[in-house]
């Protein structure tokens, strides 16, 4: 059975960090129906203004972060001594676990394209070790379609197999269209799957979905993405949910609101990381 758009969302503009401008596509409203991804920002512009105030030192907990630089550069730092720079077409990936404190700098280029994702822990892996992973090139294996290509970002895409997460199972897929391109994708017919469309207008399922815009597909065993008559880049995601109480706040995503509370606390005691790491 063919996948279909159940739900297109195309978010709305805010600043987070410093004052990085973005676009938060999902978050708090969508965090049930996309379940288990939170939150899903994207950033795209040719003005560094806008961006390279970069998000300062701050805390995670209870999740995994995303972020794919499409074109850019990210720098990231963390309170396990791990310092890395992603560049165009790289991913970072963040196991926040327990507790960590990160910072990512975006320093001035052509073009700052790329989305972080959040992606939830279930309730056994809250607290596991934090943990940093950048999957560079040439880790990414690019497979040549009829009408373009797919980067494996991660996960699994037939007999081919990328980075592997060590918690939830993540299939993430850059796709690129060339004009009147098409692909199908098989899928788990109980997975959830939602695709992005980062650059260009595209069909999905048969529906036509504008450019930026976050969509969630009906169960089924595959889905037709198509480009219009210019190219696209279309991100496709799929996961396995939940189903978990969440009870979100700022940079922390625990179960329960005692959990939530507990975790503030031990950011005021200084408790927070297994071991506390000062910056200046």
């Amino acid at each position: 059975m063919e996948r279909k758009i159940k739900q297109q969302i195309k978010g709305f503009e805010t600043q987070d960090g410093a004052g990085v401008k973005l676009v938060r596509v999902l978050g708090h409203s969508t965090m049930e129906e996309f379940d288990p991804i939170l939150m899903l920002d994207s950033f795209d512009s040719t003005n560094p203004k806008d961006y390279i105030a970069g998000f300062p030192m701050h805390p995670h907990r209870g999740i995994e972060t995303i972020s794919y630089v499409a074109q850019g550069q990210m720098k990231h730092r963390d309170s396990l001594g791990s310092e890395d720079t992603i560049s165009s077409g790289e991913v970072q990936w963040m196991t926040a676990g327990s507790g960590i404190l990160h910072e990512e700098t975006l320093p001035a280029s052509e073009r700052m394209l790329g989305v972080q994702l959040w992606l939830n822990l279930p309730a056994k892996d809250k607290m596991v070790p934090p943990a940093y992973h950048s999957i560079k090139n040439s880790q990414i294996e690019e497979i040549k379609l009829e009408s373009g290509v797919l980067r494996l970002l991660a996960g699994v895409y037939k007999d081919k197999k990328g980075f592997i997460g060590s918690y939830l199972p993540l299939d993430y897929y850059d796709i690129q269209l060339n004009p009147h391109g098409s692909v199908t994708i098989d899928t788990n017919k109980d997975n959830f799957v939602m695709a992005f469309t980062l650059v260009g207008d595209a069909y999905i399922g048969g529906e036509f979905v504008k450019e930026k815009t976050a969509v969630k597909l009906t169960q089924g065993d595959f889905v037709t993405i198509k480009s219009s008559d210019s190219n696209a880049q279309v991100l496709f995601i799929s996961s396995t949910p939940i189903k978990e109480p969440i009870a979100w706040g700022g940079p922390i995503v625990m179960n329960t609101r005692e959990e939530l509370q507990q975790a503030f606390i031990d950011l005021d005691r200084g408790t927070f990381l297994q071991s506390e790491i000062s910056y200046e």
